[in-house]
């Protein structure tokens, strides 16, 4: 009889403490981050049950004197929009380790890519767009931004 009753406590015990480490582990994205280069901070946050990324700071954020804009962009219509808060995640979903099923913009060029995004460290972020597969793309590394 003790002996069931240690298993069944081991279990619980496991099983709750799982649902602990999914929660926290889902969340740990959460904050900003330095692009590769260094030149932009990404806030990425949750909003409902999938996380976006905005850009929350430019090195440059007035080149030629005015706020910088998304001027690459394919739609005519959102040229003109600044960069300075600008979605670059969208839709991304926590499953086993990584967020996956989201999208990336690359205001640089104006093209959006599929997006799967894998916490290396607390410290170390890596992001990977792709179109198609995900084996076929480019992975880069952002670092977490102190405050």
């Amino acid at each position: 009889m003790k002996k069931v009753s240690l298993i069944s406590t081991l279990f619980l015990l496991f099983f709750f403490s799982s649902i602990l480490v999914k929660a926290q582990s889902e969340n740990a994205i959460i904050g900003i981050w330095y692009n590769t280069e260094k030149t932009a901070k990404v806030e990425i946050l949750k909003k409902g049950s999938a996380f976006i990324g905005k850009i929350a700071w430019l090195k440059d954020p007035n080149p030629g004197g005015k706020p910088g804009v998304d001027k690459f962009n394919p739609d005519p219509k959102l040229k003109s929009r600044p960069l300075m808060g600008l979605n670059l995640l969208e839709g991304l979903k926590f499953d086993s380790g990584m967020w996956e099923d989201g999208t990336i913009y690359d205001p640089k060029t104006g093209k959006t890519y599929s997006c799967q995004l894998t916490l290396k460290s607390k410290e170390v972020l890596e992001v990977k767009g792709y179109i198609g597969f995900s084996l076929m793309g480019r992975t880069v590394e952002w670092t977490k931004a102190r405050p």
